[in-house]
């Protein structure tokens, strides 16, 4: 049995290898029910390849962060948050730290939600429903508190708020590129200006194809990016000043803006509260 009482296969036990979460998933497969929950802790060594399920899955890291990458994006997902993966999209995970991680797995019937990754920020009463949920036996009697429960899961789902920490990648190969080369030295000076003459495209012409590409502006896609950069960093225990001006930020005053403005919290409360 794993931790949420859920019969598991041969051989599990303890954090997952990559090889031993690809086992789970194909014990998910098979499992009845339309809501199955598990739980999952991570190492920082473990990044589960790419894969996918018949089911909808919640991810919810309820200590530490990860970031889910798909074709079309990369996911931070932050303490208080989780991660919507519609059925059937490829996606792998990597655990940024040691992970507590409590997954939904959902059958596509069982709600009604946009195809689409989206990160939500969980509510206290989802949190209590997820941690009661993994400790459920794995048949649930109809009429029964295990039954009630997985019911309100299902009530819950669709009204988490939506929170603005997704990362899409465009698809037009120059302008991905472009992009890809950015993350790995993300910086909040970044300008239409600048990435337009790289590209040799008209300031109309970039903003039209960046956005058409992205579904975002560059300065908001900018800021998510240099978001990516940062939480991973603080949860590591690196300084909010350190941090800040390592990203190219002119203060930590100016840092701290930013990522109140996005997350609703200053750096130095975010992780602690979290």
């Amino acid at each position: 049995m794993c931790e949420s009482g859920q019969t598991v296969p041969m051989g599990y036990d303890g954090p997952p290898s990559s090889e031993q979460h690809l086992r789970r998933i194909a014990w998910i497969e098979q499992v009845d029910g339309a809501i199955v929950p598990l739980a999952s802790d991570y190492a920082d060594a473990i990044v589960v390849p790419p894969h996918r399920h018949s089911r909808s899955q919640l991810l919810y890291a309820v200590t530490g962060i990860i970031t889910v990458i798909t074709e079309t994006g990369r996911w931070m997902v932050p303490p208080d948050h989780a991660l919507w993966v519609p059925a059937g999209m490829e996606h792998s995970v990597r655990p940024h730290g040691r992970v507590s991680m409590r997954s939904i797995y959902v059958s596509p019937d069982a709600v009604t939600l946009p195809a689409i990754c989206r990160v939500v920020a969980v509510t206290e009463l989802m949190h209590g429903l997820i941690v009661e949920a993994v400790k459920l036996p794995r048949r649930v009697p109809p009429g029964s508190r295990a039954a009630l429960i997985m019911a309100l899961v299902a009530e819950e789902l669709p009204l988490l708020p939506e929170r603005p920490l997704g990362l899409p990648l465009p698809a037009e190969p120059r302008l991905a590129a472009l992009c890809q080369s950015f993350l790995s030295n993300p910086s909040p000076h970044a300008t239409i200006d600048h990435w337009a003459e790289r590209l040799a495209m008209s300031r109309r012409t970039f903003t039209r194809v960046f956005r058409r590409e992205t579904g975002l502006g560059l300065a908001a896609w900018r800021q998510q990016a240099c978001l990516f950069a940062a939480l991973p960093r603080l949860a590591a225990g690196e300084a909010v000043t350190t941090v800040a001006l390592d990203l190219g930020y002119d203060s930590v005053a100016a840092f701290t803006t930013m990522f109140k403005r996005a997350l609703g919290r200053p750096p130095s409360r975010y992780l602690r509260d979290g």
